[in-house]
């Protein structure tokens, strides 16, 4: 087993641990500290948005990172200096992960307790903002959660979503060197998936992994069955996308609720592929796969031909056996998890006014290091499982 392929080896051990950075999220400094703290914690990939700027951002964590293996392992972290893939995440047709909140601030009354800004877990809403004097939305930091809209007490706030265009995919994404591409789709989107898939299909080779992200709606296991015929010849390796409840598990413990059911479902329908959950995930979630019996234990084996599948992905309807969940994504949870040590390194920018300096966060080793022990802590939580 070559470095290159360490996380295809957490898929099928039943590890895999995937960031989400954010469809949306262009902050290209909490990009790059997000990716540079999770990697030395041992994540198996990072998914970020489909801009060039955001995967350079991430490119230059990642290679940062391998420089620090030797004292991430002394430090007990989970990175042996094996890169983590970095996956790009692209949309069908209109998603809440492909979005953008605005607002006129000038529109906002003086005496507005202005909950929208207590509301956003990114701290993408700012009022008379210190560095440039700006209010409103800071387009890079939102991620679409929405969660602004339904609190304005004047109804002002609202949201601009954009699309993947399959021509543009090409030259802008896939010649950047990803290693995996998301394709966030719905039930009903057969064809808009089909015209994008044709446009990704000339690299398929290339990568060594393509997600399918879709959330539940009627008649979705036939939706997915239809999509895996359609991708034939199939990629490297494959995962389904259970998205439960998107961007919402800071929220509280009951977020991954939906995610593990929507898991169960697709595990039940014995796809060819691995099945891995996002949209509400947190730190209950693997408590959660446990006591479910969800997760592979160390040392468990499946059956040969469930291996075979997996990682040759026949077209034979194989079962899984025994049925259990590859990995677990995390988004807005593992971002605000991190969020203290972000804000402390933008407070260290602010504070030199004389020179409008970007803070790196390998550049504070204090900070560095606190970050990766909080990142450590979300994903130990699933690397336990094969520790024991």
């Amino acid at each position: 087993m070559t470095d290159m392929f360490t996380p295809l080896q957490s898929l099928k051990e039943g590890h895999w641990f995937k960031l989400i950075c954010g469809a949306s999220f262009q902050h290209l400094p909490a990009v790059r500290s997000l990716t540079l703290a999770y990697t030395l914690a041992g994540a198996d990939c990072i998914d970020v948005a489909a801009d060039p700027a955001v995967i350079a951002a991430a490119q230059e964590a990642l290679q940062v990172a391998k420089n620090l293996a030797g004292e991430a392992q002394e430090r007990g972290f989970g990175y042996k200096g094996n890169l983590p893939f970095l996956m790009v995440s692209l949309n069908d047709g209109e998603d809440p992960h492909f979005r953008k909140a605005e607002f006129n601030a000038t529109e906002c009354p003086h005496d507005c307790p202005r909950p929208c800004e207590k509301i956003c877990p990114a701290q993408a809403i700012v009022f008379n903002s210190i560095k440039d004097n700006y209010s409103g939305v800071v387009s890079q930091k939102c991620y679409g959660c929405g969660r602004c809209i339904p609190i304005c007490p004047y109804d002002i706030i609202y949201t601009s979503s954009y699309m993947s265009t399959p021509g543009a995919i090409a030259p802008l994404v896939m010649s950047t060197g990803v290693d995996a591409v998301e394709i966030h789709t719905q039930v009903g989107r057969f064809v808009e998936f089909q015209r994008l898939w044709q446009a990704i299909l000339p690299w398929v080779d290339k990568l060594k992994l393509v997600a399918i992200s879709c959330p539940d709606g009627e008649g979705m296991i036939d939706y997915l069955q239809a999509l895996y015929g359609l991708i034939n010849p199939h990629p490297n390796a494959l995962i389904w996308q259970t998205d439960g409840r998107p961007m919402s598990g800071d929220i509280g413990d009951g977020t991954t609720l939906a995610a593990v059911k929507l898991g169960q479902k697709v595990l039940t329908a014995k796809l060819p592929g691995y099945v891995q959950l996002a949209g509400g995930t947190n730190s209950y979630t693997v408590a959660k796969l446990k006591a479910m019996e969800l997760l592979k234990r160390a040392g468990e084996q499946g059956s040969k031909e469930a291996e075979e599948k997996n990682s040759s992905f026949s077209s034979a309807p194989l079962p899984l056996c025994p049925p259990s969940i590859s990995g677990v994504a995390y988004g807005s949870y593992a971002r605000v998890l991190l969020s203290p040590i972000l804000e402390q390194l933008e407070n260290q920018e602010v504070s030199n006014t004389n020179v409008k300096a970007t803070v790196r966060l390998e550049e504070d080793d204090v900070l560095l290091w606190q970050a990766v022990e909080l990142a450590h802590s979300l994903v130990s939580q699933l690397k336990s499982q094969q520790e024991r």
